[in-house]
């Protein structure tokens, strides 16, 4: 641990993370002088630029809020909290419009209205698209020019998060970042953490690899509740061609009529039309058990999509390309990767957690829309529209600036060195992936153990051992948890809510 050098007071929010979540909360700040800081450059290491499929919202005469909210709750396996997914389902179209409005370029049908796509759990075609497959970047391009160009904004990039600083009554009244070697206090009114996932945790992710929870770690050190971190989805098309992190193919492919089938060419799911759409826990489950038979995975699209998939999916055409598989002649080889965590910080619908004066938005938060599964495409959406929520309430908060008092702080938790990260990400994947069972997330907890004695309170180690401690404590299976030792769901649906020791911390001078 090192001391913090400098101090600074910024006097309004601070927003941490440069995905969709980050930048909507910084927009919406407006007039509030708002700080957003990102640990990479604008456009880097956030998962929003890599999401393929779209944004879920009802958008149709076809559709309604209420549907897309039942949805929602379908998928979440008796874990959605129902006032989160209507709120999140009602704000839905005024989300998407609002994101045209910045100049997202959305797919169009011929009059003119948002086209919408089918894709798995969803009960009617609800999920606008950007150029087939390239949603994320394009939206987040857009809301990443409205930023640079907000008079209100003032973005500094390479500044990684590494601790919170409250006051002596426990409210949030700052942060420890760290720019180039050099560890600064930053004081503010509010802190919106938008961080992202943990997929960074998993050898095999879909995710920028830096995603390791960081965001969700420092605030369980400070205190703040973690909402069911053991349900993790994982993507049942990442395309496995031995990269890291796996290139995806978007489930809008199964939309269109791509089938999984086996190294025979054998369907996985059975032969029905809409079988590859069922939800994604139980498709990544067959997928992963027809790769550990040696059976193999494959996504064949020859000949729902065939000879236009350079136009109507260039982002995973070129990623196969680029892998020397030509996705029009043969099948994609696919796995089961670590994709969203569905899991996080406690808050509500506007951002809020249990510590005053700090806000979690986007994927490292856990409002209760996604339960135990999410449904596909409503990620966007919810970064989008809560992150908004979340910057307009952070904005309406009087100044509270903490530093008049004695600041709790000043020491950040280590690193993890390379060689044990490494091992981490293989035992997560191992222990904490698509099946999981009593010996191996035990396994995976006295793994833990062992590293936590060179590197104590590592944010990765953190993040990893809630997700560990809660998905052995769940003795069910409920949508992205699956134990194989207790294949069932209980009767009843109940919440896993974690908190962790502090980190030891003294007062900065």
């Amino acid at each position: 641990m090192r001391p913090v050098r400098d101090r600074q007071v910024h006097n309004g929010p601070l927003v941490i993370g440069g995905g969709l979540a980050g930048l909507s909360a910084a927009l919406e700040a407006a007039p509030r002088q708002t700080l957003l800081l990102t640990p990479a450059p604008l456009l880097q290491a956030c998962a929003s630029a890599w999401a393929q499929g779209g944004l879920a919202a009802a958008l149709t005469a076809a559709d309604s809020p209420g549907l897309h909210a039942r949805d929602t709750e379908a998928a979440g396996a008796g874990l959605v909290v129902p006032v989160a997914a209507r709120t999140l389902t009602n704000e839905g179209r005024a989300t998407v419009e609002w994101l045209a409005g910045l100049g997202a370029p959305f797919d169009r049908d011929t009059a003119g209205g948002f086209s919408v796509s089918l894709e798995a759990a969803h009960s009617v075609a609800r999920v606008a698209r950007v150029g087939g497959d390239g949603a994320g970047r394009a939206i987040l391009s857009a809301l990443v020019a409205a930023v640079r160009a907000a008079p209100h904004v003032r973005t500094v990039e390479n500044a990684r998060l590494r601790g919170l600083l409250q006051d002596a009554g426990g409210r949030v009244c700052g942060v420890v970042v760290e720019r180039d070697g050099r560890l600064t206090e930053l004081l503010a009114s509010s802190v919106i953490l938008a961080t992202g996932g943990v997929g960074g945790l998993y050898a095999m992710t879909t995710t920028p690899a830096a995603l390791k929870g960081e965001g969700l770690a420092l605030a369980a050190l400070a205190g703040a509740e973690i909402l069911d971190p053991e349900f993790v989805q994982f993507h049942p098309t990442a395309i496995d061609v031995g990269l890291d992190p796996a290139p995806l193919a978007t489930e809008a492919l199964r939309g269109e009529g791509a089938r999984l089938i086996d190294g025979t060419g054998d369907f996985l799911l059975g032969e029905m039309s809409d079988a590859d759409l069922a939800p994604r826990d139980v498709v990544a489950r067959a997928v992963h058990v027809a790769r550990q038979s040696g059976c193999g995975a494959f996504l064949d699209a020859r000949t729902a999509i065939g000879a236009a998939f350079p136009e109507h999916f260039p982002a995973v055409f070129a990623a196969c390309m680029g892998a020397g598989l030509d996705p029009r002649e043969a099948p994609i080889p696919v796995a089961a990767a670590a994709h969203y965590h569905m899991g996080g910080i406690a808050a509500d619908a506007d951002g809020r957690t249990g510590l005053e004066g700090l806000f979690a938005v986007g994927e490292c938060a856990a409002t209760g829309v996604h339960g135990a599964n999410r449904l596909a495409s409503n990620s966007l959406l919810e970064a989008a529209t809560f992150g908004r929520r979340a910057g307009r309430l952070a904005a309406a908060g009087q100044d509270e600036m903490s530093g008049r008092g004695a600041i709790v702080g000043g020491e950040v938790p280590p690193d993890l060195a390379p060689e044990a990260l490494r091992e981490l990400r293989q035992a997560m994947t191992a222990e904490a992936g698509v099946i999981r069972d009593g010996a191996g997330l035990t396994r995976l907890l006295d793994l833990i153990a062992r590293l936590k004695c060179s590197a104590p309170a590592a944010p990765p180690l953190v993040a990893a051992g809630l997700i560990a401690r809660a998905a052995l404590e769940r003795r069910e299976s409920r949508g992205g948890h699956y134990r194989a030792d207790f294949p069932h769901s209980d009767a009843a649906a109940r919440h896993s809510r974690l908190r962790c020791p502090p980190i030891p911390r003294t007062a900065a001078a």
